[in-house]
């Protein structure tokens, strides 16, 4: 099967907002890109439909929601059907123990039957995709043999695509930073799936922190999702975009930055603090040299109009 989602960025809380997003998708036109995790009660119940905000130019852009209620979920994925969302993504992935005490995120893996409740609820609410998130397991429910079943139920309930991070979840004992870390990766139990499911798009996620890395999964899958790395160390993922998609225009480190300066103007004049934008550029000069120098002057950098000002006038490295 052909794939749409070659390449992608992870949700990411505190990450993937609006600013971030846009910022990206000068460095890379073709990925998918993921809000951060929001949740259904915050849209259904909480009216919280700013959240719900992006700029045009960040299509194709999916919402990820988190809940595990399929009337609510499949309310909050109208919203962002309506507000104009290419695809809704299901959070049955995240193990922090305030997504576990709401009962949604990587805890859900456990109810594979209320997963695909909720994906056929959200299908049937949506012509856009429904798709899902998820780990390997949770627990002791980390077979393989879970983890097959598990992605069966989905797909019967209409799933089509399924994006695995490549670790299992441990629900207690461990943050959700020790979760990215400890659980060893398992690609080959991605392969495996990938080859059990051909008529499903599998992509996969974690650890892929070089361009070689990434390009040698897809051999085995339909995509690969960059998390950390991508927000890091952003021109990774210029650089596979270019890799991929024969791009040969990817912008420079300092054409993005400048780039970048009218949405930050336009925001500002909108209301938006300054560094809720220029935090997201601090690892633009990662492993280069000046990226010191960079991160010292964004982090010193002043609010408002006299930051702005400090933004114009900075020459950043030529790298």
């Amino acid at each position: 099967m052909s794939s749409k989602h070659i390449l992608s960025v992870a949700p990411m809380m505190e990450r993937t907002d609006r600013h971030c997003r846009y910022f990206l998708r000068l460095l890379s036109p073709n990925s998918w890109l993921y809000t951060e995790m929001i949740t259904a009660s915050a849209l259904v119940d909480g009216r919280r439909l700013h959240l719900l905000k992006f700029h045009p130019d960040e299509h194709p852009v999916a919402l990820q929601l988190g809940g595990s209620e399929p009337e609510k979920l499949s309310r909050a994925a109208l919203l962002g059907a309506v507000a104009g969302y290419d695809e809704i993504n299901l959070n049955v992935g995240c193990p922090s123990e305030r997504v576990q005490s709401g009962c949604f995120g990587a805890a859900l893996m456990s109810e594979p039957e209320k997963v695909a409740d909720c994906v056929s609820a959200m299908i049937e609410a949506v012509e856009i995709p429904i798709t899902v998130k998820t780990r390997l397991g949770i627990d002791d429910l980390d077979s393989y043999e879970f983890l097959h079943r598990f992605v069966g139920s989905i797909s019967d309930a209409g799933c089509r695509t399924v994006v695995i991070h490549a670790r299992k979840a441990i629900l207690s004992g461990l943050s959700p930073k020790k979760n990215r870390q400890v659980p060893p990766l398992d690609y080959e139990r991605v392969h495996r799936l990938k080859s059990d499911f051909s008529s499903l798009e599998i992509i996969l996620n974690g650890g892929l922190d070089s361009e070689e890395k990434a390009v040698m999964q897809l051999d085995f899958v339909d995509g690969v999702m960059l998390g950390r790395q991508a927000y890091q160390n952003p021109c990774l993922l210029g650089e596979l975009d270019s890799k991929l998609f024969g791009c040969t225009s990817m912008l420079t480190r300092e054409h993005a930055f400048r780039c970048f300066l009218p949405y930050i103007r336009e925001e500002l004049n909108r209301g938006t603090p300054l560094k809720v934008m220029t935090r997201h550029l601090l690892g633009l000069y990662a492993g280069r040299p000046g990226g010191r120098a960079w991160r010292r002057f964004l982090g010193e950098l002043p609010g408002g109009e006299e930051g702005f000002a400090a933004l114009q006038r900075f020459d950043p490295p030529s790298v």
